[in-house]
């Protein structure tokens, strides 16, 4: 942590405070003499660590934004920042062009230190507003244009009621199918902490469980895995535990190395997810605009299920720990590829003679996924193609294959 009342750009990393994960100083820096002050920890420690602490954050940028400033004081009653439909909106993790972004306003002090409870009050309930570097220079874009906006007398807190009247749709269907993965959750939030997560605790979870009925359904479907073929080092027969232990880890590892959805492996990762969910170690970050339009579709009449190519058990947990709470309650049923391959026809066929839908057309399928989008389509759904920040990039065919949204805002 960076000294108080020091030139930050003189600084080296000698002069550097170290800390604890508690906030305890482990380490001052040495007094550089005339004309240096001696070492002070900032002011700021505090606030630093309310961030660690409740944002798991991993480094605090602490600037002093002149436009930042100015938008806090645009409506001086207003305890939030709202701005909508303005370029870099779009460069803020989990938001889209149509959504509307919102910063919380803390009142200011005299000594930045008398800040901590406020700040951790709008950390708990404004858990989505944080930023990496970029994301804070689209911050800093975005106040300015909000500032500039005002003194030419325009407003974009909120979208015009005429404008959005304009912004295509899909037509209204009363069964909503959902993917997960650059649906209503980051594509990072798979890759980045749940896959990662799993491999972590692959090894630890099969020595601890390894006599119980769940790892044991899933080693005895791996014995004739591969048209009769054992895994490597797994004998058909129960044998020596560490070993098949080790053949089971050096499997699995292989697996999602290549990315592939085996059955056994989702189990396995599903078992240890479902562990960490309970433990308070995982929550799924949904895009903001998820869970409100989930509860308004709910009480507009439609059925919400889910169709992901992860177990029914691991996206039952998802929903049961995201930052809006226990969605559970709003989804009807999960789908997971035990109703067929993602991007076939026949797949969506399936839920469908599941749900007992007369008409194709009342379902629809929210992916980010075109191949999946087309499945459906082809099975005689209505199917919506959701780009997200993160999501890979569509090319003009893609984009023009079926309805492209941003935000459930736009259904």
């Amino acid at each position: 942590m960076a000294p108080s009342g020091v030139q930050k750009e003189r600084m080296r990393p000698e002069d550097m405070f170290v800390l604890d994960r508690q906030g305890n100083v482990v380490e001052t820096p040495e007094p550089r003499g005339p004309p240096y002050k001696p070492p002070k920890l900032s002011e700021c420690a505090p606030l630093f660590q309310s961030a660690y602490d409740l944002a798991g954050a991993g480094a605090v940028l602490h600037g002093h934004s002149h436009n930042a400033l100015l938008a806090t004081v645009l409506d001086p009653g207003a305890t939030e920042f709202r701005i909508t439909e303005v370029e870099m909106i779009k460069g803020i993790e989990g938001h889209g062009f149509y959504d509307t972004l919102v910063v919380p306003i803390i009142e200011n002090t005299a000594r930045e230190c008398e800040l901590t409870d406020r700040l951790q009050d709008a950390i708990r309930r404004y858990p989505r507003t944080r930023a990496a570097k970029t994301q804070a220079e689209c911050y800093e874009y975005l106040f300015q244009a909000a500032v500039e906006l005002r003194r030419l007398g325009l407003e974009r807190s909120a979208a015009p009621a005429a404008k959005r009247a304009r912004v295509a749709a899909p037509a209204p269907a009363s069964h909503v199918v959902l993917d997960i993965e650059g649906t209503v959750a980051p594509i990072s939030f798979v890759a980045d902490v749940l896959f990662p997560y799993a491999r972590a605790r692959l090894r630890p979870h099969l020595e601890a469980t390894w006599d119980e009925a769940g790892t044991r359904a899933a080693v005895a479907s791996l014995r004739a895995r591969r048209n009769g073929a054992a895994v490597a080092g797994l004998g058909a027969e129960p044998g020596e535990r560490a070993g098949e232990i080790a053949a089971v880890v050096a499997w699995a590892e292989g697996e999602m190395d290549a990315d592939r959805k085996t059955p056994e492996l989702k189990t396995l990762q599903g078992h240890i997810w479902t562990a960490g969910f309970r433990q308070g170690e995982l929550q799924a970050p949904l895009f903001p605009d998820v869970e409100p339009a989930l509860r308004r579709w709910v009480d507009a009449g439609a059925k919400l299920y889910i169709y992901s190519s992860g177990s029914r058990q691991a996206q039952r947990d998802l929903f049961a720990h995201t930052s809006g709470g226990d969605l559970r309650p709003l989804l009807s049923a999960y789908f997971d590829t035990s109703s067929g391959v993602k991007v076939e026809a026949a797949s969506y066929h399936n839920i469908a003679l599941s749900l007992g839908v007369d008409d194709a057309q009342s379902l629809l399928f929210l992916t980010d996924n075109p191949a999946e989008a087309r499945a459906a389509l082809e099975a005689g759904w209505k199917a919506t193609l959701v780009q997200r920040p993160g999501n890979k990039e569509l090319s003009a065919e893609e984009a023009k294959s079926t309805t492209l949204i941003t935000s459930f805002d736009e259904i």
